[in-house]
């Protein structure tokens, strides 16, 4: 199909300018609770649902995608085209390497950040994260907070790895204050005083 997206006289993508990778495994789902529910603002569309985290051998269909954004400078034309990975696990897509040379580092990329491979690049390796990192950062179930930190220790002359000196937290309201600020709401007048 990208072939068909590049050659076609009516298509004429013959550049690529962004790939990325995304992974949706939290979409649709809130991170706290409010007493009603909006039309409107951050949770509309949001459907309550309990996130499992799959060890299986398969991940869902929908999760991992690859994002392509072409243009067509003959037709001035954009086309953001998204690709699902499947099941398997790796998530795998065929590489574009051939149709769109500039493919090559957005390719590497979203393998280093996603883990999602692309079949037939010629040099799929790391290219964000050290060579012996273990795990893929931009993925929803990667821990916040890694077992070990690294830094660089001036009295021993080197770098030193130490378990991890800080908490986790999340940065998301959780109580619903209850005053003036939503008095235009309950019907209440505010306090003037």
């Amino acid at each position: 199909m990208a072939t068909a997206l590049r050659d076609e006289p009516e298509f004429g993508f013959e550049q690529l300018m962004d790939l990325c990778g995304i992974d949706y495994l939290h979409y649709g789902v809130d991170q706290w609770t409010t007493r009603k529910a909006t039309g409107v603002g951050f949770s509309r569309g949001v459907e309550r649902k309990e996130v499992i985290l799959d060890e299986s051998d398969e991940f869902d269909a929908h999760r991992f995608a690859v994002i392509y954004h072409l243009l067509s400078i003959q037709h001035n034309y954009r086309l953001r085209l998204k690709v699902y990975t499947g099941t398997g696990n790796p998530p795998m897509v065929p590489s574009v390497v051939s149709v769109w040379n500039s493919a090559n580092w957005f390719e590497r990329e979203a393998f280093d950040l996603f883990g999602i491979l692309f079949e037939g690049h010629p040099d799929l390796r790391r290219i964000l994260t050290d060579y012996g990192f273990i795990g893929h950062p931009f993925r929803k179930d990667f821990p916040i907070s890694c077992n070990v930190e690294v830094h660089y220790d001036a009295e021993k002359g080197r770098v030193v790895y130490q378990p991890v000196s800080i908490e986790p937290r999340t940065l998301v309201p959780k109580v619903i204050r209850d005053d003036n600020r939503y008095a235009a709401e309950t019907g209440d007048e505010p306090d003037r005083g």
